[in-house]
């Protein structure tokens, strides 16, 4: 007999834990939509070509492919991969249906993905990702970015999972900086950028240490004037904008990006978002050769150690390799297969214990068809609710309520049917009353109204 085992780098979660996924996914969705995003999906799988426009490095090796047995008895090179993020096949997407879509294309998708990932603790190898993108033609104002930070701030807010800080930056900024201390070289430039976009995860005595050795060689008062400035972080919203002021005075090379960034904290206030919920990090750099100008990163202020909880930013052309249309973007990202689990791990999470649906039990087979008239009663008033098809011991009806996680039992026995009434169990509090028939649909659609 062979042992039933999950393979490994997949989240396979309870009835009560997927609940609460579940309820995750539909927070995300819902605010993803209150802001005007529209829903697509693609494809599981992408022809390689498509997917693999860059061929080697880590992605390569971290991706799935697919082939048919047939394909395989003949010896062909696989034709088709698994999507390892929602990006290419965004790219891939616009750029198909390009004349089609009305721009700038707002969309969102939640699916799952696949990487052949390194297993290890809350490392996923097929995991959900919860995306949204505005995608211009020819350009895209700068107001775009200034409105993804509310939609973060939205999500958040309704998951009620603790205070949150987005941290914001903009790559021309740090470009700019750059050029402006002797740093102008752009395979250098983007070595050490990689660096300091490693601070908060390695410390800045070590990325100092990487600095000064081997491939790098810059001096220590030159490493001083750089974590300096990434180091920065805003306190509120007017010390936002007064260090803003001063690295353009100091940096006139970092205009363009200060001028974006001005433009992004003027809109967030607009926008309703509390400053105690964004700071400028100047360290954040975000995928070095994709984001091309505001950044963004989302962490738990009681637990920095989860890391990034959302993440995205500013790129120039989302689908180079597939259209010469330019088509700029900005977007974000929500890992939520990963940010569940390290919830859980965290204890900010628990399962759902209830289902908020209904049983109906059965004590004897002559009950049944009252019993599924009113399950369907029940559920043309849009009452989720199961019928116990097999009569049993009570204690046992209750047993398997309480497995399941049902949030009301109905009794409807021969006792009750005598006295015109159902008795209505609150299986969360125990509370139980009797109530009349006719009064049942009317007190499950006001339950607190009703004292249950």
């Amino acid at each position: 007999m062979i042992k039933p085992r999950t393979p490994a780098g997949t989240l396979e979660l309870l009835p009560g834990e997927q609940r609460t996924f579940n309820h995750m996914l539909e927070v995300i969705r819902r605010n993803y939509e209150r802001f005007g995003f529209q829903p697509i999906e693609t494809p599981v799988f992408e022809l390689s070509e498509v997917l693999l426009t860059k061929t080697g490095g880590e992605t390569e090796r971290q991706v799935y492919f697919v082939q048919s047995t047939g394909a395989l008895e003949q010896g062909s090179a696989p034709e088709l991969a698994l999507r390892f993020d929602l990006t290419v096949p965004l790219a891939r997407y616009v750029a198909e249906h390009e004349h089609q879509l009305a721009f700038p294309f707002r969309r969102y998708q939640i699916q799952r993905v696949y990487r052949g990932e390194r297993a290890q603790k809350g490392r996923f190898r097929e995991f959900y990702q919860c995306d949204i993108d505005v995608v211009g033609k020819d350009a895209l104002s700068v107001r775009y970015d200034a409105e993804i930070p509310a939609v973060i701030h939205a999500v958040f807010s309704e998951l009620a999972i603790g205070p949150f800080t987005i941290s914001l930056n903009n790559r021309k900024i740090l470009r700019g900086f750059f050029e402006a201390i002797g740093i102008g070289d752009g395979a250098h430039q983007a070595a050490v950028l990689r660096e300091i976009d490693k601070i908060d995860k390695r410390g800045a005595e070590a990325v100092a240490q990487t600095l000064k050795g081997e491939g790098f060689g810059l001096a220590h008062a030159v490493i001083e004037q750089i974590l300096g400035f990434v180091l920065m972080r805003s306190s509120s919203h007017a010390s936002a904008q007064a260090m803003l002021a001063d690295i353009a005075a100091r940096y006139p090379q970092t205009a363009e990006g200060v001028a974006e960034l001005a433009t992004v904290l003027t809109m967030l206030k607009d926008l309703g978002v509390p400053e105690k919920n964004y700071a400028l990090n100047f360290s954040i750099a975000r995928g070095l050769d994709y984001y091309t100008g505001t950044v963004y990163e989302t962490t738990l202020d009681d637990y920095p150690q989860i890391g990034s909880i959302c993440s995205g930013g500013r790129y120039d052309n989302l689908a180079s390799h597939y259209s010469k249309s330019k088509l700029p973007g900005v977007g974000i990202s929500i890992g939520a297969s990963r940010l569940f689990w390290q919830l859980r791990e965290a204890g900010l999470i628990a399962p759902d214990p209830h289902s908020h649906m209904v049983l109906i039990g059965l004590m004897r087979d002559e009950d049944l068809p009252e019993s599924l008239a009113m399950a369907a009663e029940l559920r043309a008033a849009g009452i989720a609710c199961e019928v116990q098809l097999e009569a049993k011991k009570l204690a046992k009806q209750f047993q398997y309520a309480d497995k399941v996680g049902f949030s009301y039992m109905i009794l409807f026995g021969e006792s009750e049917q005598a006295k015109g009434v159902v008795s209505l169990k609150n299986l969360a509090t125990g509370k139980q009353v009797e109530i009349a028939r006719a009064d049942l649909l009317r007190c499950l659609s006001q339950a607190k109204e009703w004292g249950l």
